[in-house]
């Protein structure tokens, strides 16, 4: 009999045992998440962009003139004083090459100068035997006038004719020294480029000397050569006085303002270097993206309120502006936030459980996002919700 007693008793415990272990196994297992909280604190919203910094006064050394570029002995980086350093010498070009058909002309109106020159001569000899003869007529007639034999209008002819002859004279002496200044013109068009006679002039030069104190910021034009005018040399500047410019998109341009604190950073050096937007401009420009989407951005001009020798001119940089700031305001992880349909919505743990709770959200940054309502400062909100957690669901803190 109390064999029969035990062996129903062991049956009662093994059935209790394995409907225990069922319902175990069939239990609610609580969710893994990770938890953050709403807090109270100072907020900021900040967009980052690379710039390049530029010194803010580059003054270029261009050609006055087209001549014959004559080595630059300046490097970058040399010290430059104002009216002192000569950055270039420029010489006259050398005269051009002359082809044969050039060269036939060129003879031709040189033998028509030397001819010329030739016919000139001559007129000024028939010229001087005219004056001569005028003068023996006037003295033979100034003779005739002293004995009463020739009328006085006679003697007034002869000598008009030497003041005429005279005046000729000089007018034909005149023309000689235009034609020889024709055929000097014409024989120096027919000086070749590799001429041995032609003599190097000291004083015909053009020397470019350094607008202002400063550095040799860039060197275009090293080696000799013929230059335009125009043509750019040299740039110079100030390395010490530099400005940072940088593109942002129009739509995050329109929230800085002039005087915003901004910040360099990622420039190789050990800090960040505070910085103040001085110029937003007013005019947009398009610019395509690296994935080829057209972009409208605007440049914004910063200047640096503590600098870094070790800067210099062209150098990249990342700029980091502050669009909006508040010493205090309530604000949870951005990683709690998803779209409810067009409404912000997070998970908040309530009795071991996620209740879906909707907000109104304000400003934005990477990290948080100021909350204007829903929840209440220390309520623990559910970090990067998957598709495992909906409204009810056990949900547990995972523990690092």
């Amino acid at each position: 009999m109390q064999g029969k007693w035990f062996k129903r008793v062991i049956g009662v415990v093994a059935v209790g045992a394995m409907v225990a272990g069922f319902a175990y196994a069939l239990r609610e297992k609580p969710q893994m998440v990770d938890v953050g909280a709403v807090t109270r604190g100072p907020m900021r919203v900040t967009v980052s962009q690379e710039g390049v910094t530029r010194v803010r006064e580059v003054y270029a050394v261009s050609s006055p003139i087209a001549g014959h570029l004559a080595r630059t002995v300046l490097d970058e980086g040399d010290t430059v004083r104002a009216g002192v350093t000569v950055v270039a010498a420029i010489h006259p070009l050398d005269p051009p090459l002359i082809d044969s058909r050039s060269q036939a002309e060129l003879i031709a109106a040189r033998d028509a100068a030397r001819a010329a020159v030739s016919m000139a001569e001559i007129d000024l000899k028939r010229l001087q035997s005219d004056l001569q003869f005028a003068r023996d007529n006037l003295q033979r007639a100034e003779a005739l006038a002293k004995t009463k034999f020739l009328a006085q209008s006679a003697l007034q002819k002869a000598g008009t004719d030497v003041e005429v002859l005279e005046a000729q004279i000089g007018s034909a002496q005149a023309a000689i020294e235009l034609r020889r200044a024709e055929l000097a013109s014409a024989e120096a068009r027919l000086i070749p480029p590799n001429d041995p006679n032609r003599k190097p002039d000291a004083s015909c030069c053009v020397y470019l000397t350094a607008p202002v104190d400063g550095v040799i910021l860039s060197v275009f034009a090293r080696s000799e050569q013929p230059v335009a005018v125009g043509t750019k040399i040299a740039e110079i500047g100030d390395p010490a006085d530099l400005e940072v410019t940088v593109d942002l998109l129009s739509s995050d341009a329109v929230r800085v303002a002039t005087g915003s604190k901004a910040e360099i950073f990622d420039w190789g050096g050990e800090k960040a270097l505070s910085a103040k937007v001085r110029r937003i401009d007013p005019a947009g420009f398009t610019k395509v993206s690296a994935l080829g989407i057209e972009e409208q951005r605007v440049n914004l001009v910063l200047d640096l309120e503590e600098n870094d020798p070790r800067l210099g001119h062209g150098f990249r940089v990342y700029a980091r502006l502050t669009l909006w700031q508040s010493d205090e305001t309530l604000q949870l992880p951005i990683s709690a936030l998803f779209r409810d349909g067009r409404q912000w919505s997070v998970f908040v743990v309530r009795d071991g459980r996620a209740q879906q709770v909707a907000v109104e959200i304000g400003q934005m940054n990477d990290e948080t996002a100021q909350l204007l309502g829903g929840l209440a400062e220390g309520e623990r909100v559910i970090l990067h919700p998957s598709d495992m957690i909906s409204a009810g669901t056990l949900v547990e803190e995972r523990k690092e």
